[in-house]
């Protein structure tokens, strides 16, 4: 039988697929808490820290659009398997240098760079091979469980990176080299092509290939609007993380209690990863879109009243509900139009464009937060929230949007 097209849980490849990037993710996660406490180790500067965090987000924008075009040209599946074995090399460089002593600095910006573009092709590459591991009809369940393992791990794994941290500062790294190992070897075990037959003998010039990848999302107005819509609620985001942390700091929450109110909001972003393929399959992409933006808006400026921790932790828990569902509902509407051969490209450019958003929020989120206070932002913040439900209401190409999925190429371009 064509794995493409037996249901999602008979597909042995896609859960050979993910069983390898849910085991990268525990690592992933257990060395997001880790390297910040190992900076601070090492440099004592918490500047310091935020540059080495930084700096792999700093080449995904850097990289993106570039690697989005490579993966379009490379083969998809070995692109992911090198750069799978690249990053189990790199961290294992840092496992090496802390065993005997000589961990710097130089090393762990080195590491954060080319990790960092290392992840960015792996991830375009990731998404664009999705539809042919799966089929078009499958791809909102595929999202829909991916996106319930993700936030599973989320959920447990920042106790699971303390308990690592605790037997020994080098775990964290040592688990996360050993899991870019295991995905590479699941990857390799994987029977499916990645990518359609390529009839181009002789591909074009990079940047005209970046180009034409630019144009297609542009003149596509649904998910140009959306992309849109993303990054200027990602700037909302990415603010809002430090903003919560103050209220909660504010109202006596102990460190345990912050991290309780993160969680919850790991267990709301599951509930609502669990439903999100029955949703994303019954009700049309611009009705989910406006719905979780007022969701949002709403209960945002919630967290400026909550009188103790607990009620932002609900709050919090609440707002995570919608956004697995458009996740699954937008990434499922944008793979099932976009051609194989500029897959990679297209989702490359989407992510570059939300991803800088999310930094620019992070940034701009201390500056507001010294200027403001926290209990004013929140309310600025939840006001911006309000323009953008509004701009999605009233835009009526969004509006007619239809089930993700259940469309056409034809019917999302701009005439």
């Amino acid at each position: 039988m064509d794995q493409r097209r037996a249901s999602v849980t008979r597909n042995r490849d896609f859960w050979l697929l993910l069983s390898g990037q849910a085991v990268s993710f525990v690592g992933d996660q257990a060395q997001f808490f880790a390297l910040p406490l190992v900076v601070l180790a090492i440099s004592g500067s918490p500047t310091q820290a935020g540059v080495v965090m930084g700096l792999s987000t700093v080449s995904f924008l850097a990289f993106g659009v570039v690697a989005g075009a490579l993966v379009d040209r490379w083969d998809r599946k070995t692109t992911m398997i090198w750069c799978e074995a690249g990053r189990a090399v790199l961290v294992g460089s840092v496992v090496a240098a802390m065993a005997v002593g000589a961990l710097g600095l130089p090393h762990l910006y080195l590491v954060s760079i080319v990790s960092g573009a290392l992840t960015t092709l792996f991830q375009s590459a990731n998404s664009a091979a999705l539809p042919n591991v799966v089929g078009a009809d499958q791809l909102s369940t595929a999202l829909g469980y991916t996106e319930t393992v993700n936030n599973t791990v989320r959920v447990f794994g920042a106790t699971a990176a303390g308990a690592m941290y605790a037997l020994g500062r080098v775990v964290p790294f040592a688990v996360n080299a050993v899991s870019f190992a295991v995905s590479a070897v699941t990857l390799r075990f994987m029977r499916v092509e990645f990518q359609d037959k390529r009839t181009d003998e002789r591909p074009s010039k990079l940047i005209k290939e970046i180009g034409a990848g630019l144009d297609w999302v542009w003149r596509r107005p649904v998910i140009r609007f959306l992309t849109l819509i993303s990054a200027a609620d990602n700037i909302r985001y990415g603010a809002g993380y430090l903003v919560i942390v103050v209220l909660a700091q504010g109202l006596g929450a102990s460190a345990l209690e912050i991290g309780v109110i993160f969680s919850a909001a790991a267990v709301g972003a599951l509930l609502g990863a669990l439903v999100s393929d029955r949703v994303t399959k019954r009700f049309p992409l611009g009705r989910i879109a406006v719905v979780m933006l007022w969701v949002e808006a709403l209960g945002f400026p919630l967290y400026a009243v909550a009188p103790n921790p607990l009620v932002l932790a609900v709050i919090a828990a609440v707002e995570s509900l919608v956004a697995p569902v458009y996740s699954v509902a937008m990434s499922t509407y944008r793979l099932a139009i976009t051609p194989d051969e500029l897959r990679g490209r297209a989702t490359s450019a989407v992510s570059t464009v939300t991803t800088g958003a999310l930094s620019i929020g992070t940034i701009l989120g201390g500056f507001l937060l010294t200027a403001l206070g926290a209990h004013v932002l929140v309310l600025v913040l939840g006001g911006w929230m309000v323009c953008l439900a509004v701009l999605t209401t009233v835009n009526r190409t969004v509006r007619r949007a239809p089930i993700a999925g259940q469309v056409g190429e034809s019917v999302v371009v701009e005439g």
